[in-house]
Parts: C-alpha cells; structure tokens; sequence
C-alpha cells in the first residue's frame, strides 16, 4: 500500500517548535525582566519572579542564583509554594567557631526537634529550650546546656569564649534551619559545583547587554521608563540570540584577560 504524504498537521509542527523553545528557554533566553530602586535587597524579588513565571507556565524545576537570593527562608518559601529548588551558595556561618576552622559551631550540634534538645559534640543535653529574647536576629528559639557540663569540659576552648556562662545555641524554625544546613553542608561538593556552573553564563548575558545595548546607560528618567528600556534590551539580546541559534552560530567561549593568559602560559 502507498500514498502520497501530506505536509505535516498544524498540531505537530506547533508542538515540535514548543520543545525546541522550551530547549532554548532553558539555556538561552531571558524569560522575565524586574527593575527595582538600587536599595531593594536582592531575596526581595524571588517571589515576585516566580510569581511572574508561574503566571505564564515558565516556572523552572531549579533556579541558579548567587548569595544574595539564598536566605533560608527563600530556600523553604520556593520549593513549597512554587516547587522550585533555590541553587546557589548560602551564606556561611559567621560564628567565630565556623571562621576558626577548629571551633564547635551551630552545625557540629545535634538538634532533636521532638524532644526540643540539643547534643553537643561533647555528647552533653541541653537543659532549657526557650523563645529567643530578640527573635529581630533571625532566630526563634534558644537552647542552653548546664554550667555544670560546660566548665569542666575539654573542649571548652573550642566552643565558647564566655568566661562562666555555658554555650548557648540559637535555632531558626525547623524546616529553615534544616534547609541551611543542608545547603550548607551540599555546597562544599562537587556535584554542587558542577551543577552551579552553569550560572557562570549570566555574566556573559550582563556583558552582552552592557557592550552590545549600553545597558548600564539609562535613557530615561523614572523608574517606568528605565524598566521599558531593560524589557526592549532583554527583547532585543532574545531576538539575537534565536538569530545565533537559528543559524547554528557557536557560544562564544568565556574571554580570557591578557593577565590571566600569562598565568595559563606559565
């Protein structure tokens, strides 16, 4: 049996073209555009985005972002009402135990939320488990462990500097305190570097935008008409791109300063 084959239906041809710019979204495309006063803080906006992004069905499964994005609250707020996993480095601890290397900071602890007690590496209980008297720090409850198990212990040098008073650990919410702490702990692997990057793309976005649209130059008075003047610049760095990948041009390769030539040479 033969016959002619007709062109292909509408259907198919649409659905064809919407894998290959869901592939393109993917790695190439600028998909959402904000402008803000220099002095909103950057973890601000990460609702705002997704909140865009899921109006129009582009929320992505993953989201790279720098340390100015990954607050814990942003890290829990994002994959539970988006379901969008926040990857990027946390803050570190900025204990004195975390920057020692040797100390007994927040993460050497053992914290069993059933029972509200904390273990320390020295294996003693915590005594008390209260509300945080300042909780404007960020940290809701407060766990302290028994003079009588703190002074004489050996490790005391490497946990805390009070001269009498015992350690005394303050605690996030659960699930914020858990999700640092597995960021934190996650960032250190090579899986995590791997992974993160691919974000080393955005600077080659921002260079573009600088070099090819004067992005760093506002036209414009206002924040209205310096926001339409970013949409057409991201509109304009797009139609580029989809030119470039239509016509198989490669990605231009990360430039290499002349400084950093003479090391490789070396």
């Amino acid at each position: 049996m033969s016959g002619a084959i007709g062109p292909p239906r509408a259907a198919d041809s649409a659905r064809q073209l919407m894998v290959l710019v869901r592939r393109l979204l993917a790695t190439y495309l600028i998909v959402h555009v904000e402008t803000t006063p220099a002095t909103t803080p950057d973890d601000n906006m990460i609702e705002e985005v997704h909140e865009s992004l899921e109006s129009h069905d582009r929320l992505p499964g993953e989201h790279l972002v720098d340390k100015g994005y990954t607050d814990a609250h942003v890290l829990v707020d994002s994959q539970r009402d988006y379901g969008v996993t926040i990857v990027g480095p946390v803050a570190e601890d900025p204990s004195w135990q975390a920057r020692a290397g040797e100390g007994f900071d927040k993460g050497n602890f053992k914290v069993d939320w059933e029972r509200r007690v904390v273990t320390c590496p020295a294996g003693k209980e915590s005594i008390s488990w209260l509300p945080n008297t300042y909780p404007q720090n960020g940290q809701v409850f407060e766990a302290r462990f028994a003079r009588k198990d703190c002074t004489p212990c050996p490790f005391r040098a490497r946990c805390t500097k009070a001269k009498q008073e015992p350690r005394i650990i303050g605690l996030q919410a659960r699930e914020h305190h858990e999700a640092l702490q597995a960021a934190r702990r996650r960032q250190e692997t090579e899986e995590f570097r791997q992974q993160y990057a691919a974000r080393a793309g955005i600077e080659g976005t921002h260079e573009q935008a600088v070099r090819r649209c004067g992005l760093r130059r506002c036209r414009y008075i206002g924040q209205a008409k310096a926001h339409l003047q970013h949409v057409l610049t991201a509109a304009a760095l797009n139609v580029i791109r989809l030119d470039d990948w239509w016509a198989g041009a490669p990605v231009s390769r990360t430039r290499c300063s002349r400084f950093a030539a003479l090391e490789v040479a070396a």
